[in-house]
C-alpha cells in the first residue's frame, strides 16, 4: 500500500459511510426524496451516470449530496481487463469523485473490455497469479489517480475456471494485502454464486476477509434453469431481496457487527417507499445485532 494512501488517514475498512441502510439513487425518486426529507443512511450512484458536464442529474445530486452521505459505484473501469485502463474514463471518474467527495468509491472484480470493444456486462476472471498481478496493478493505478482507497466487489458467478489456483476469498484477501484496498461484500452475489457453482454460502462467508469490508450490497435476482434443468440464478437487481439473503445478512451482522448496507435495485423500479422499507429492514437487523452485542457485554460484566 502506498505512502500516499496511508497519509489519507482512512480507517482499514476504506469507507466513511454510516452503518445504516442506504439506497441506490434513481431519477424517478428525486422529487419524493427532496419533498419528504427521507430518513436514509446514504445514497449510492453509478459513476458513469454522472460523467457528463452538467444537466438535471448533476443538479439533483448536488442538492441531495448536501444532506446525505454518498457512495459512488463504478461499472466501467474493467479492473480485470487484459488491456490498460482507459485513461479518459479514469479522468472522468476522478472528476466525479472530486466534484462530490463521496464517503466511499467501489468497483467490481470483473472485466468488460477487449481490444477496442466494451461489453455492457461484468465478466468473470480466473483466479491465478497472472490475474492477481494484473488486478493489483490496476487497483494501484486507480487508487493513485483518485488519491483514496477503493472497495472491490465480489462477483456473481456462473461458471468456474479450470485455470484458477486460488479460492475467491483467498484471491480477494491477497488483493487487499497487496494493494490496501477495501472490499464490498455483495451477499446476493454470494448466494447466486453458491447456487450456480454448488458451494456452501456460509462456508464462503466464514472465509471472507471481513476486516476489509467497507460496505455490503443486498439485491434480488431472477431464477432460471440451465440445460440440465438445474436452477440458474441471474443477478438482475429487479426484485426484492429474498429471505435466504436476508438470513445470510443477519448472520454476518450478528457475527461481525453492522456495516453500511445498500439495497440495490436497477430494473423494474418500485415506488420509493418500497425500497425505503427494505433499507429499514436492514437497519432493524443491525439494531437487533447491536442490542444483542450490548446484552452480551452486560451479561459478561455482571
Amino acid at each position: 500500500m502506498s505512502a500516499a494512501l496511508n497519509a489519507l488517514g482512512q480507517g482499514p475498512h476504506a469507507s466513511k459511510l454510516p452503518q445504516r441502510g442506504g439506497l441506490g439513487l434513481k431519477p424517478e425518486h428525486f422529487q419524493a426524496i427532496a419533498e419528504s426529507a427521507a430518513d436514509v443512511g446514504f445514497f449510492e450512484v453509478h459513476a458513469e451516470n454522472y460523467m457528463g458536464a452538467g444537466g438535471p442529474p448533476h443538479r439533483w445530486l448536488t442538492r441531495l449530496r448536501a444532506d446525505y452521505p454518498l457512495s459512488v459505484h463504478g461499472v466501467g473501469l474493467s479492473i480485470g481487463g487484459s488491456r490498460p485502463l482507459d485513461p479518459a474514463h479514469l479522468r472522468r471518474l476522478r472528476d466525479v469523485i472530486a466534484r462530490y467527495q463521496p464517503q466511499a468509491f467501489s468497483e467490481h472484480l470483473a472485466w468488460s473490455t477487449h481490444e477496442s470493444g466494451f461489453f455492457n456486462d461484468l465478466l468473470p476472471l480466473p483466479y491465478n497469479n497472472d490475474t492477481l498481478r494484473l488486478v493489483c496493478a490496476h487497483i494501484d493505478e486507480v487508487q493513485t489517480a483518485l488519491g483514496r482507497r477503493m472497495l472491490l466487489e465480489n462477483p456473481s458467478g456462473y461458471l468456474g475456471f479450470a485455470a484458477s489456483t486460488w479460492s475467491e476469498t483467498g484471491f480477494l484477501g491477497e488483493i487487499v494485502k497487496r494493494t490496501g484496498c477495501g472490499l464490498l461484500l455483495d451477499i446476493n452475489n454470494v448466494h447466486v454464486s453458491a447456487t450456480n457453482l454448488d458451494f456452501d454460502a456460509r462456508a464462503y462467508l466464514a472465509q471472507f476477509p471481513m476486516h476489509a469490508v467497507g460496505e455490503i450490497h443486498l439485491a434480488g435476482h431472477s431464477i432460471e434453469a440451465d440445460e440440465q434443468g438445474y436452477p440458474l440464478l441471474i443477478d438482475t437487481h429487479d426484485r426484492p431481496v429474498i429471505e435466504e439473503v436476508w438470513r445470510l445478512y443477519a448472520e454476518v451482522v450478528e457475527t461481525h457487527g453492522p456495516f453500511p448496507t445498500l439495497i440495490e435495485r436497477d430494473a423494474d423500479i418500485p415506488a420509493f417507499e418500497v425500497l425505503l422499507a427494505e433499507a429499514q429492514q436492514a437497519e432493524a437487523i443491525m439494531s437487533a445485532a447491536r442490542l444483542e452485542a450490548g446484552g452480551s457485554v452486560h451479561a459478561t460484566m455482571g
